[in-house]
């Protein structure tokens, strides 16, 4: 049997044994404080950034690039599984994750700056899908950034374009926070490895007026690129 999925399963039973009571109060039902909208890059520890070892208590939802959007027929929506929780659980706090170092983002600049090599189908659409909101900021990108900095500031203008695409979306009420973050792990930010950085709350992103406005998240508000 593959040796991976033998030692998964065995750490699953110490999970087992370590929160078997925990589930009482949620069996039935969820109502999480928050849906966390996360890249699924093996480095970002959805729940446990947040120190989170509670059922029921977030709403995580992981994909490359951390992407609220779905591309129907009837063109770009909120995806149903950051919705959900929206529209059926009462949740009333959206939290988009990037990261640094983000592989998503690289390949799609990468691609918009007509650098990008074959993907399969699967990838070229979340790239696709990823290409129109990010073209701007590629343009937008000082000249004498390097290639890494470049990247990291666009995992920023990412969350941004993730965080606004949210809050112009009809099916998302009013009254739902929308915050913007950076899970940082490769020493970017000014803090420690692991440190989740707030760059963005419901569309601002100005560190000075975020500073200002949201006092309880002081020392947590940091940007690398004021555009």
């Amino acid at each position: 049997m593959n040796e991976t999925v033998v030692d998964l399963l065995a750490d699953n039973l110490e999970h087992a044994r370590e929160f078997e009571s925990r589930f009482d109060e949620v069996q039935d039902a969820q109502f999480p404080d928050a849906v966390t909208v996360c890249c699924s890059d093996s480095r970002v520890l959805q729940d446990h950034m947040w120190g989170n070892d509670q059922p029921g208590r977030l709403f995580t939802c992981g994909n490359i690039g951390n992407r609220v959007i779905q591309r129907t027929e009837a063109g770009e929506v909120v995806a149903g599984d950051v919705l959900y929780p929206v529209a059926h659980t009462g949740t009333e706090t959206v939290i988009v994750v990037g990261h640094t170092g983000c592989g998503a983002v690289t390949a799609t600049y990468d691609f918009l700056a007509g650098k990008g090599g074959s993907e399969p189908a699967g990838i070229e659409h979340c790239i696709g899908i990823l290409a129109p909101h990010l073209e701007e900021g590629v343009e937008s990108l000082p000249d004498d950034r390097g290639r890494a900095e470049s990247i990291n500031s666009l995992v920023e203008y990412n969350v941004d374009q993730q965080v606004q695409f949210l809050l112009d979306s009809d099916d998302v009420p009013d009254d739902v926070d929308v915050v913007g973050v950076v899970y940082d792990f490769q020493d970017v930010y000014d803090g420690k490895r692991g440190e989740v950085h707030v760059v963005n709350v419901n569309g601002e992103r100005r560190a000075g007026e975020l500073c200002e406005s949201e006092p309880a998240l002081e020392g947590r508000i940091q940007r690398l690129w004021e555009y």
